[in-house]
């Protein structure tokens, strides 16, 4: 049955390595970085939340500069008081663990403009992830993970947890869906047999999180795989279904 998400999250892991442009790893020739570009405006089917696009061919990475992503990612700190100056030339920097984005252009107003960018990988992070088994298979990769907020603490935190990333793809794929070590921890311990990072993705993307899990296990489910629970969660099966279905079961007998 898990087979559909499998196809799923693999598709969805390559529309993240296409969002992230550039090539940048050391072996790799110089980024093709020219055709980055950002726009800044207000969603005011969103109340007004100003976001910023990057865009690179036919792929984007879109996200909204408000109060929470000043908290989680404090790198567009910058990126978000510039964008939000007067009209005129404006400039704005992105430093992350993967690389650096230097981006410039025009502003009509106020989270109203556009420009392009350069992106600059850091060769300290390509070193650490090629120490951990995960050099980038493309160089726009690296970017990717800038994008996503991929770090080496998040490679190192999976693997103690007994999912080890095994390739760039699962990183920017857990990054982006926010499967972190906790997350990890809590369906382990719902309890649900855990061994793979991919799984752990497909859980993730489905919604699927420990209380789910321990409902399952309340209806008598306490031996389950990953691929059991996919099945299930992507069935719609619940705790209380699951419950009903065995009482039903029961009086048949």
């Amino acid at each position: 049955m898990k087979t559909p998400m499998i196809a799923s999250s693999l598709a969805f892991l390559a529309l993240l390595a296409c969002s992230a442009p550039g090539r940048s790893t050391t072996a790799d020739a110089a980024p093709d970085t020219d055709e980055i570009r950002w726009q800044v405006e207000s969603d005011a089917g969103k109340g007004d939340t100003p976001r910023l696009r990057l865009s690179h061919r036919t792929s984007t990475n879109d996200m909204a500069l408000d109060d929470a992503l000043a908290r989680s990612r404090p790198e567009f700190a910058a990126a978000r008081a510039a964008l939000g100056g007067a009209a005129g030339a404006v400039s704005f920097r992105v430093a992350h663990e993967a690389g650096t984005l230097d981006c410039n252009g025009t502003l009509a107003r106020a989270y109203d403009g556009e420009g392009r960018c350069r992106f600059a990988p850091d060769t300290g992070f390509e070193r650490g992830l090629a120490d951990r088994g995960l050099t980038p298979a493309k160089g726009s990769d690296l970017l990717a993970m800038l994008m996503v907020d991929a770090t080496l603490a998040l490679a190192d935190g999976l693997a103690r947890e007994g999912v080890k990333p095994e390739d760039t793809g699962d990183l920017i794929g857990a990054a982006a869906l926010g499967v972190t070590p906790d997350y990890v921890r809590d369906l382990r311990t719902a309890p649900m047999k855990l061994t793979r990072i991919a799984d752990a993705i497909a859980c993730r993307a489905l919604g699927i999180d420990g209380p789910y899990v321990r409902e399952l296990a309340e209806a008598g489910y306490t031996d389950l795989s990953s691929d059991d629970v996919v099945g299930m969660k992507a069935l719609g099966v619940t705790g209380a279904y699951a419950k009903a279905m065995n009482k039903t079961a029961g009086a048949a007998r």
